[in-house]
């Protein structure tokens, strides 16, 4: 599923920790917890640029990270409350987030629990917080988001932010957030806001979204697979040799803003929970725009106590191409902490099309592309 600056070294890691558990132990009336996830395993790829690949892989389900998340208690229901989290690869333990101490989010802030929170800094956008937990093709084997991630389905966020996040009223939740550019003498490039409202009361939950982003860079062909994109050609390939050029790899072409919409939900029945989402996303290029749309739907079958079987199932319209994948799996819980899981991907595009499954792989060089995993996840 799914998504930055200073090193920060293991040992600086570990005088921090210690510091803030001293801190926590001197003072009763805040709360520091220490916290992370670990997944790795084996993968498969059919065709990935041409090739098949046997690899291992890591923070595929879930990104790898630790982090702490505290508060402290100010009075009257108010508590400052921050959180600091950050990724790394599990098979080589460096860094990710082009080696950010707090890649993955990095916010300090206020709640209260009768006016809501209000947090600054690096946040998950209202898509991760209301929705994207009902993309269930990624509770498969972690490739399985939607195409492109161009809805934002894979759990994405925002820098230099302002959010705020309402109390719950009668099982409805709500907020918004904005996102400074930074950017000298350029209030829109790298600027974007979020907004969303959830409900939920049981077996029912269901969440609307929208985010927009200002001036993003993105590889259209890396991500879709596509030739031709908003009216300009993003890969040619070469008739004898097959070879493929993509002038975007950098990642360097520009839209003028991509808006995604998004409504899913999830209704629990009996040992099953049924998931349902639908996704819109105006992309805009040089005054040109397109919608790419999403439609999916699945379900998560409790067959024992431990043992789970997902089916995820989603369809995609993009210009007058389309994309069709499927995914299935098991998940086995070993413990509350630990579970095994394994499962496959299959995406089908139309012809002419080079697919890629999540953007996670090279785009095939046919319109098919397979993967399979079998891997672990402990959390502590």
């Amino acid at each position: 599923m799914e998504k930055r600056l200073i090193y920060a070294s293991t040992s600086v890691q570990l005088i921090i920790a210690a510091s803030v558990l001293t801190y926590t132990s001197a003072r009763a009336q805040s709360s520091v917890t220490l916290y992370g996830l670990l997944d790795a395993g084996i993968s498969y790829v059919n065709n990935t640029g041409g090739q098949h690949q046997y690899s291992f892989a890591d923070g595929v389900y879930t990104g790898n990270r630790w982090g702490m998340i505290g508060s402290e208690d100010l009075g009257g229901g108010l508590k400052a409350v921050f959180n600091l989290e950050s990724g790394f690869t599990l098979g080589t333990g460096k860094a990710l987030g082009g080696g950010a101490a707090f890649s993955r989010r990095a916010y300090v802030g206020l709640s209260d629990s009768r006016l809501g929170a209000v947090t600054m800094g690096l946040q998950y956008d209202f898509i991760n917080d209301f929705v994207a937990m009902y993309n269930v093709s990624g509770d498969v084997t972690g490739y399985g988001s939607h195409q492109g991630d161009y809805d934002r389905m894979g759990t994405d966020r925002l820098p230099n932010a302002v959010k705020y996040v309402s109390p719950t009223f009668y099982g409805i939740t709500f907020g918004g957030m904005y996102s400074f550019s930074n950017v000298t003498g350029n209030f829109y490039d790298g600027s974007g806001w979020s907004a969303g409202i959830r409900y939920s009361n049981k077996p029912l939950t269901i969440g609307l979204a929208y985010t927009r982003l200002n001036g993003p860079t993105t590889d259209p062909y890396a991500k879709l697979g596509v030739k031709n994109f908003l009216g300009v050609p993003v890969a040619t390939v070469n008739p004898v040799t097959g070879v493929v050029t993509d002038p975007y790899s950098s990642g360097n072409f520009r839209l003028d803003y991509s808006g995604a919409l998004v409504l899913g939900g999830v209704y629990e029945l009996g040992k099953a929970r049924i998931m349902a989402n639908v996704t819109q996303t105006t992309l805009k290029h040089n005054g040109v725009s397109s919608n790419l749309r999403t439609g999916e739907v699945g379900t998560i079958y409790n067959l024992t106590p431990a043992l789970q079987g997902v089916v995820g199932y989603q369809y995609t319209t993009f210009e007058h191409q389309h994309w069709n994948q499927f995914a299935a799996g098991l998940t086995y819980n070993l413990s509350k902490t630990t579970f095994v899981y394994g499962g496959f991907d299959y995406l089908r595009a139309s012809s002419g099309v080079n697919p890629v499954i999540g953007g996670h792989f090279a785009p095939s060089t046919s319109n098919n592309q397979l993967d399979a995993r079998i891997a672990m996840l402990h959390k502590f």
